[in-house]
C-alpha cells in the first residue's frame, strides 16, 4: 500500500500535536495541584449518624466570613434543610450518603458532586450574589428523586 508523502506529513503532524496537547494538559494539571479524589476519606455508611461530624449535620460558622456545611444525603432528602448565610461568605461543604448514590448540585453555580455511600465529598464555594440557591440531587436515586432538594438563602 502506498501512502502519499503529504498524507504522511499530516499524519506525523497530527500525532505530534496530540502528544504535545496531552503533555501540556498533564503538566498543567499536576502543576496546579489537581489530583483525582482519594479514598482516604471513607466512613461506614451504616454508621453515618454516629460518625463525626455527620452525627450533628448543619451549618457552622468557622470564621467571620467562612462556614462549614455538614450535610447528609438520604432517601429523598438533604439534612439540614434551608440554610442562611451572608453574601460573600465561603462555605466548605462536607457531604456523604447513607443509602444510595446521590447527586449534589447547587443550581446556577459550578458546584456539582456525586455523593457515594461511604465516601466523604468536599467542595468549597463563595457566594458572591445574594438570593436563593437551590440544591438538587442530580443522580436518580429512586421514586422520590424529583422531590430531593433544599435551599441556601444568601442575605446582604
Amino acid at each position: 500500500m502506498h501512502i502519499h508523502r503529504l498524507e504522511k506529513i499530516w499524519l506525523v503532524f497530527g500525532c505530534v500535536m496530540l502528544a504535545v496537547f496531552l503533555v501540556i494538559i498533564g503538566i498543567s494539571a499536576f502543576a496546579s495541584g489537581n489530583q483525582p479524589p482519594s479514598d482516604a476519606t471513607l466512613i461506614d455508611p451504616t454508621q453515618v449518624d454516629q460518625t463525626k461530624p455527620f452525627d450533628k449535620p448543619g451549618l457552622k460558622k468557622i470564621d467571620d466570613n467562612r462556614y462549614e456545611a455538614v450535610m447528609v444525603s438520604q432517601a429523598f432528602q438533604f439534612t439540614p434543610q434551608d440554610m442562611v448565610i451572608k453574601k460573600g461568605a465561603t462555605v466548605d461543604f462536607l457531604v456523604t450518603s447513607k443509602d444510595v448514590v446521590h447527586g449534589f448540585e447547587i443550581v446556577k453555580t459550578n458546584v456539582n458532586m456525586m455523593v457515594v455511600p461511604g465516601h466523604i465529598n468536599s467542595i468549597e464555594y463563595t457566594f458572591k450574589k445574594a438570593g436563593d440557591y437551590l440544591i438538587v440531587c442530580n443522580e436518580y436515586c429512586g421514586s422520590g428523586h424529583h422531590m430531593m432538594s433544599t435551599k441556601i438563602k444568601v442575605v446582604e
